[in-house]
């Protein structure tokens, strides 16, 4: 019989592990929680002789775990969510809601559902501080696995799906359709706009990856003119005849005159996303409710 007792690994100490797997350096650990690299790596060498194996491999600025070190990240994301289960039935056990709830969103869904969204959970749960941070899917993640937001909205387009990630759940919202916006009575496919100038987001972005991947599935590459990240500046550079873009629904609401809108077959497909383990949580529940609640009906 086994009587030798086994390591006691530290939660935080766990949680940088996970981080590190993620991130890849130790500099991008230590900015995205508030430590400092020596820190980070201090807690970290701490963890392997706890653990009793090495854990990391060290290859110039980057450190590549070991495949004891990827084991153990695995377990360590099966701990988290169920740490997050234990503060939602916690939760659950209170009365009332009460306390800040940090939600992410990205911009037209900021300015098109969750002010409707906040007077629900103002009305039905006042005790809830709810604090919004505009932030691109593609930072999302992150910030959830570094405990800075607890809740997003998160989007995909059909060019550009999004991969499930370790450590993190969510639910499907809603789908909306995109829009060729075109000036006057131009062609209203997007093969037929070859030769024309795009309006696209900023390289880096979901929404730049799916026009440049909706005009390669068209056969063609799109010639980028501007680079604009907010749809309503995007529309008037379309009226000003600066080129022609792909819009979401919730971006195209009362375009300018002389913008046309083609209605395209694809679409981009909302979410909420979290920490996984925080679905049941109330207040995220809250604000799914909520959230739903506000949609516009052509949304629902």
């Amino acid at each position: 019989m086994l009587t030798q007792e086994g390591p006691m690994l530290d939660v935080r100490r766990l949680r940088l592990l996970r981080e590190l797997a993620h991130r890849g350096t130790i500099a991008a650990v230590a900015e995205a929680l508030s430590f400092s690299p020596s820190a980070v790596s201090q807690q970290l060498s701490v963890l392997e002789r706890e653990a009793g194996v090495p854990l990391l491999e060290r290859t110039g600025r980057r450190v590549a775990l070991t495949p004891a070190g990827q084991n153990l990240v695995r377990h360590a994301e099966a701990v988290l969510e169920l740490l997050e289960q234990a503060g939602a039935e916690l939760a659950d056990a209170r009365e009332g809601l009460a306390g800040p709830l940090r939600i992410g969103t990205y911009p037209s869904a900021a300015r098109a559902i969750i002010p409707g969204t906040l007077a629900v959970l103002a009305r039905e749960h006042p005790g809830l501080e709810p604090m919004v941070t505009e932030v691109d899917p593609a930072l999302v993640s992150a910030a959830l696995r570094a405990g800075e937001l607890d809740v997003a909205l998160v989007h995909e387009y059909d060019f550009v799906p999004r991969e499930a990630e370790a450590g993190l759940g969510g639910e499907a919202v809603f789908t909306e359709p995109m829009y060729l916006a075109t000036l006057g009575d131009g062609p209203q496919t997007v093969a037929g706009h070859r030769q024309s100038p795009w309006i696209t987001a900023p390289p880096g972005t979901l929404c730049h990856t799916m026009t440049v991947r909706a005009c390669q599935a068209a056969g063609f590459s799109p010639r980028v003119r501007h680079q604009i990240d907010d749809f309503a500046t995007v529309l008037a550079l379309v009226a000003a005849g600066q080129g022609v873009a792909l819009v979401p629904q919730l971006g195209a609401s009362a375009p300018p005159a002389g913008v046309v809108l083609t209605r395209l077959a694809t679409a981009r497909r909302t979410r909420t996303a979290y920490r996984s383990g925080a679905g049941v949580h109330p207040a995220i529940s809250a604000f799914t409710s909520a959230l739903k609640a506000a949609l516009p009906t052509e949304l629902r």
